[in-house]
């Protein structure tokens, strides 16, 4: 099927390079690249949130067991919230 897209001209060139380099065409890189992102939204791996950790021992004992309420009021604390 035939249809007409918009694209930006350096994004245009860009691909083209690469489907040159690849000895490919422009509509195979295309059609290449629009099978993976609609396999990755189906699958639900669009996005990935990366491990952040930081050194300590956790919570301490006093607030190990308290709510998201009580946490955040100790955190705004004496901060004029």
């Amino acid at each position: 099927m035939k249809t007409t897209i918009e694209i930006s001209d350096p994004l245009l060139e860009a691909a083209r390079q690469v489907a040159s380099q690849e000895k490919s065409t422009l509509r195979t890189l295309v059609e290449e690249g629009l099978r993976k992102v609609i396999e990755e939204r189906q699958q639900g791996h669009g996005f990935r949130l990366r491990r952040a950790t930081f050194r300590g021992q956790g919570l301490k004992p006093q607030v190990s067991d308290a709510s998201w309420e009580q946490l955040r009021e100790l955190i705004y604390q004496g901060r004029g919230a």
